[in-house]
């Protein structure tokens, strides 16, 4: 069934954090993060469980448990949550990413091997949450994820094409700072496709909207070998990956 254009820029811009939280489920959360800033961790980590059971769309309850989880290096525990809840909340867009973000987080756990595995289990996860809602987020996450693999495997274009549309998206919606990751990571992209033109492009257009985005500034201040250093270092295999999302219910 086709949508409108209008129903469809609604449905790209939602992002289910905090707002419409039962009082049940917020008051297990607060509870939670009350618990974490006691150094309570077997506390917290119920009762960000419990807030997500609750509330299981909600982007920032599973996101803050994800970090309360590092911290805990309860990764397994996490991963087994999150599969039971998944299993109960089919629907859920915000909770499959958080679960593709928690094996993203487990990564730096991992033997080589292991990595990929679970770099593909994260990327499962990412393409679910997308055949449910096409979200600026989710777009950017699957195509941020792609650029993570090295070159042999090909996935480079993959995640071009879906930072593409995340630029797209973002363009279409009220602006906010994080959006100028998609265009970073677009450039980045073409940085893997070895079109370095091409990414000093959209870094520049991305800057133009993004005046006081550090990752577009960084960017263009290099020259050709400083940010090939840069990137590679970047996406060194190894490395943790950002998967703090407060940026986005904090502005």
């Amino acid at each position: 069934m086709k949508l409108t254009a209008c129903i469809l820029l609604l449905m790209l811009a939602t992002l289910h954090v905090a707002a419409a939280a039962s009082p049940a489920a917020q008051a297990r959360y607060e509870q939670a993060v009350e618990a974490l800033a006691q150094q309570d961790m077997a506390a917290a980590l119920t009762n960000f469980e419990d807030a997500v059971r609750q509330d299981p769309d909600n982007l920032q309850f599973a996101a803050e448990y994800r970090q309360a989880v590092i911290k805990a290096e309860a990764y397994d525990r996490a991963l087994e949550f999150f599969e039971e809840v998944a299993g109960e909340a089919s629907g859920s867009a915000n909770l499959l990413l958080n679960y593709g973000f928690c094996y993203v987080d487990k990564i730096p756990t991992e033997g080589a091997v292991t990595q990929v595995i679970r770099a593909n289990q994260a990327l499962e996860k990412f393409t679910a949450a997308l055949e449910i809602e096409e979200s600026w987020l989710g777009l950017y996450t699957r195509g941020n994820s792609y650029l993570y693999w090295p070159t042999i495997f090909g996935r480079a274009p993959l995640g071009v094409a879906d930072l593409t549309r995340a630029v797209e998206v973002a363009k279409g919606l009220d602006p906010k700072p994080y959006h100028a990751r998609a265009w970073a990571a677009l450039g980045d992209g073409y940085w893997r496709l070895e079109n370095l033109e091409k990414s000093r492009e959209i870094w520049r257009e991305g800057l133009k909207l993004f005046p006081n985005s550090k990752r577009l500034q960084d960017r263009l201040s290099k020259d050709d070998a400083a940010l090939d250093a840069y990137l590679e270092e970047n996406f060194a295999v190894g490395n943790r990956v950002n998967t703090d999302l407060r940026e986005i219910w904090e502005l």
